[in-house]
């Protein structure tokens, strides 16, 4: 055991180093004001909210998926956004997927919604985030971005006439979509929420954060590198400060956080924990041991998609097979997929 902890930290050791702020940006961007001035201040203008309709193929990694995307821009995916589903007596509410930092509704969900549409669930995905005259998602105020959640969430409502909705959210999107749930008025609209690698209570980034919190500009400079999103979302900041404040979760609800032990971009990996009352949390490598996924491949990671699938269809519920996967699956993907 001894040993294994020893090879985690020296993988650890490696990649930190490399493409450090490339990777935040790509996903969550771990950085945030200290002061709160900046990073809550309002944007210049309002994020695009688009919903995909063009319906792709489903694929296994990040690096696919953007290859697809680069050639058909207004892909979904598939079994995503038909708002001619009618939710069942077995599968009452419909699933909305909510994509991470710098990304969109297919590269993050091409290998999940396939297999709850196969469930015969009614799934949706957005674009949330948008910067406008731009093609990317998920990279403005992160607080604009949570109401736009709720305009999502009622234009499925009223499409299927469904009472509520079950969320599924990737690292940002675990966080809007919470913060929509626990801050805007969203719970009664909601019977589950599901947030995968969520950054519940940020990270430091490998101790990064701490070190930007003390040299005035870099916060500025990681924005430009990146995105507003970006540096809103980091341990103490602003956004995550609000986030809890006065709780991690509210009635009514039932949470579940999907988190990964050897998480590149949340450490210590405890925050990714709920610290309130109704949360579950299923920590991978507790389940299967041999699954080393962290952040970047967990939602194309097929344990973790297995699990999913069960809290969104427990009336089917299918034991995941554990084989090993190996420290840093899908890193390259998520730089490359990036640079695409």
């Amino acid at each position: 055991m001894g040993q294994k902890r020893n090879r985690t930290r020296g993988y650890l050791r490696r990649v930190a180093p490399v493409g450090v702020v490339a990777l935040a940006a790509a996903v969550i961007g771990t950085a945030a004001t200290p002061t709160g001035t900046y990073a809550q201040a309002e944007p210049a203008a309002a994020p695009v909210l688009r919903v995909p309709a063009q319906q792709g193929p489903p694929q296994t990694g990040h690096l696919a998926a953007a290859k697809y995307l680069k050639e058909h821009p207004d892909a979904a995916p598939q079994g995503a956004n038909d708002f001619g589903c009618k939710p069942t007596a077995e599968h009452p509410r419909p699933v909305i997927l909510a994509h991470g930092t710098d990304s969109s509704a297919y590269s993050d969900w091409s290998g999940l919604s396939p297999l709850l549409a196969k469930a015969g669930i009614c799934v949706f995905a957005l674009n949330y985030g948008g910067k406008p005259g731009k093609t990317t998602f998920g990279t403005e105020d992160v607080w604009a971005s949570s109401a736009q959640i709720g305009v999502f969430v009622d234009q499925v409502l009223a499409a299927t006439g469904a009472t509520q909705v079950d969320l599924v959210g990737f690292s940002q999107g675990a966080s809007v979509t919470r913060y929509w749930v626990n801050k805007l008025g969203g719970a009664p609209k909601v019977g589950q929420w599901i947030g995968m690698a969520s950054p519940s209570y940020g990270g430091i980034m490998y101790g990064l954060v701490p070190i930007a919190d003390a040299v005035p500009g870099i916060y500025k400079l990681v924005e430009f590198g990146s995105s507003l999103a970006a540096v809103q979302q980091a341990a103490g900041s602003p956004f995550i400060t609000d986030l809890n404040a006065g709780g991690d979760t509210v009635p009514g609800v039932k949470y579940t956080t999907i988190g990964s032990r050897v998480d590149e971009m949340i450490q210590p990996n405890t925050n990714i924990a709920l610290r309130g009352p109704g949360a579950t949390n299923i920590v991978l490598q507790d389940l299967c041991e041999a699954d080393l996924t962290g952040h970047f491949h967990l939602v194309y990671d097929p344990f973790a998609q297995q699990l999913a699938v069960n809290l969104l269809d427990p009336g089917h519920a299918v034991t995941p097979v554990c084989v090993p996967v190996p420290f840093g699956t899908g890193i390259s993907d998520v730089v490359l997929a990036a640079h695409s």
